[in-house]
């Protein structure tokens, strides 16, 4: 449960982080002799945590953390008024439709972006929802476009996965009710994971895992499959069920790959969550909680973000049913 103790501490992450300008990791693409490079020039909004994807889904928390709490606005609200303006995020979009942001951030950054449209809209300021929405509207274009002609999923426990970006991109597209991106999703989901047997957990994680490719697919396949459609499926494809997934050992917490393992027990948590398994839940949840604040840079930059999806970003209980 996300109290509004904890909510205050990792909202206290984020607001350190999505200020902090260095250590920066660039993924621009340079297309001339003496471009700009400069990442708070480039992305005026997101120009935070490390890198673009991170500074997003740590404005997504603050987004959420006022939203669950609005004790916390004083502190959230003057930095979201200074990042989400029509200005800042105008610039945003621009970098998007220049010739280095064709496929930057593709999916994992799209997908991110459209969930915090999705939680700007939930909150309902306007000031900052509007601010964002060209830009969202962009992204779920290029989303549904990319899903819509992808032959295969991306199975990567990492950015590149295609299972959670549609998990994220669908709930932008449920919220702000985009048609045509839901019902992209929806197809492109049954014809990448449909016939899916047997998925292979003795083979999870690799070391740079931050998602399991298992999980999100299931916690997908719940979203857009019929409960007892979905709930044949689910014995198909994970007939022994998930207690065989431990949360990770992680021997190096410096080492950005290996603490991509700490957000692993936290997404895992949320995917448990979703799809039902309360005991799985509450245990990877209670591995991944203990590293989430006060570590090394390349883990807090990001891991409060995943905290707060997992302690907030799933069904009502009423609407869960525990195998």
């Amino acid at each position: 449960m996300l109290t509004a103790d904890l909510a205050g501490a990792l909202a206290r992450v984020a607001l350190a982080n999505v200020v902090r300008e260095y250590p920066r990791h660039v993924g621009h693409l340079l297309t001339r002799p003496g471009a700009q490079s400069e990442p708070r020039k480039l992305h005026p909004a997101f120009y935070g945590s490390y890198d673009w994807h991170s500074a997003v889904h740590m404005h997504w928390l603050l987004a959420r953390v006022l939203r669950l709490h609005p004790a916390h606005a004083a502190t959230i609200t003057p930095v979201l008024d200074q990042h989400l303006t029509s200005e800042a995020l105008g610039a945003e979009l621009a970098y998007f439709n220049s010739a280095s942001g064709a496929t930057f951030e593709r999916p994992y950054g799209w997908a991110w972006a459209l969930k915090l449209q999705a939680e700007l809209l939930a909150l309902g300021r306007r000031s900052w929802s509007d601010a964002t929405q060209p830009l969202a509207a962009e992204l779920a274009r290029r989303m549904a476009r990319f899903v819509g002609g992808a032959p295969y999923p991306i199975r990567a426990g990492s950015h590149g996965n295609s299972a959670f970006a549609c998990l994220l991109a669908l709930d932008y597209a449920r919220t702000a009710k985009n048609q045509l991106l839901d019902e992209e999703i929806r197809k492109a989901s049954l014809r990448w994971y449909q016939a899916d047997r047997d998925a292979p957990l003795a083979y999870e994680p690799s070391l740079d895992d931050f998602l399991s490719p298992a999980l999100v697919e299931a916690t997908l396949m719940r979203e857009v499959m019929a409960p007892d459609e979905f709930g044949s499926w689910l014995k198909a494809f994970l007939p022994s069920g998930a207690e065989q997934l431990e949360p990770p050992m992680v021997a190096d917490r410096s080492d950005p790959k290996q603490s991509h393992l700490d957000g692993l027990s936290l997404s895992r948590a949320w995917c448990f969550a979703r799809l039902g398994f309360r005991g799985l839940y509450e245990k990877h949840l209670a591995a991944g909680m203990p590293h989430v604040v006060g570590g090394n840079y390349v883990g807090e930059h990001w891991l409060a973000s995943f905290a707060v999806l997992a302690l907030s970003d799933y069904p009502s209980a009423e609407a869960q049913t525990t195998p």
